[in-house]
């Protein structure tokens, strides 16, 4: 059943494998070394999703805008009886001020599709068919790279290569764990698993940094936000091919310019938050009502002090 699925979600994508193959081969042919080729096929990505970089960032810049409106709710709005009105006053401000609680976290979710059709595409470059044994010839495997032109120069580099995608003399199609010749053979996919962590932490630090500058705060969720997913794409960049890893890497250094641009030019400055008047509370309404009359007695005895003066 599994394989089915599989195999269904292989067949609805595949146009948009042959694209990403496509376009390797393409990049290849200009400079035929693969890691050229997954840095310009990642520029490529990455001029589609700049618009949604620019919509994050000022996303999270806004929301550490309006922290000082958000704690005054939750003064106010404290204990689980008031958890629904704390929501929806919270829900309020932010449609009020534009602002998605969930935009900080939206570059690393979009990543989710493209790092799965380019796993697809790498993994079908380094695809390999067993040859049975006969009596003239041992078994042995033969490439048969998937998703690129048959007539391209980036198929017969792979066929030459035996389906490996070799770049200053490491195979990008291999993993940190995969079976390496020895120990030092396994250390370049180990950096850069941990440079891509490290960029993605450093992109985050970016945004906090420009916070404190600025005076505003992180809020908590951000926060917690920031140091998991980083977590949760170590785990990934050790079960996939270092192609891909060097997708991400390229990926946030391209991120981390768009943001020192956008904050250099003031792009994601949306100036500081209005004051909000806080909405009664029924306690507080009742509180008002019981002391008008109080008010007004001293409005009298205040004018009757000025005409006898």
């Amino acid at each position: 059943m599994l394989a089915s699925i599989g195999s269904s979600i292989a067949a609805i994508f595949h146009p948009v494998f042959s694209l990403f193959g496509w376009l390797l081969a393409f990049f290849y042919s200009l400079i035929p070394n693969y890691g050229f080729a997954i840095m310009m096929l990642t520029i490529v990505i990455m001029a589609v999703m700049t618009p949604l970089t620019v919509k994050s960032t000022r996303g999270m810049v806004a929301m550490q805008k309006i922290q000082p409106e958000i704690k005054k709710l939750q003064a106010k709005y404290k204990g689980p009886e008031n958890r629904q009105t704390l929501n929806e006053e919270l829900m309020r401000l932010y449609k009020e001020e534009n602002v998605n609680p969930m935009s900080s976290c939206l570059p690393m979710l979009v990543q989710g599709p493209f790092l799965f059709v380019l796993y697809q595409v790498i993994k079908g470059l380094s695809n390999t068919t067993l040859i049975k044994a006969t009596l003239m010839t041992p078994a042995h495997y033969i490439s048969e790279p998937k998703y690129i032109p048959l007539t391209s120069k980036l198929h017969e580099s792979i066929v030459a290569a035996h389906g490996q995608l070799k770049v200053f003399g490491f195979d990008m199609a291999e993993k940190p764990f995969s079976h390496h010749s020895s120990a030092w053979a396994a250390v370049p996919y180990f950096v850069f698993v941990f440079l891509a962590v490290g960029l993605q932490y450093f992109q985050m630090a970016q945004i906090n940094q420009r916070a404190k500058k600025t005076g505003q705060n992180v809020p908590n969720q951000q926060q917690m936000i920031q140091r998991l997913m980083p977590i949760m794409f170590a785990y990934i960049y050790f079960i996939i091919p270092a192609a891909v890893v060097l997708y991400m890497i390229v990926s946030n250094i391209i991120r981390i310019i768009t943001q020192d641009v956008m904050f250099r030019l003031g792009v994601s400055n949306p100036g500081s938050a209005r004051e909000r008047e806080l909405p009664a509370r029924a306690d507080d309404q009742g509180s008002s009502t019981s002391s008008a009359p109080a008010r007004a007695q001293n409005r009298s005895k205040n004018k009757k002090k000025r005409k006898g003066r």
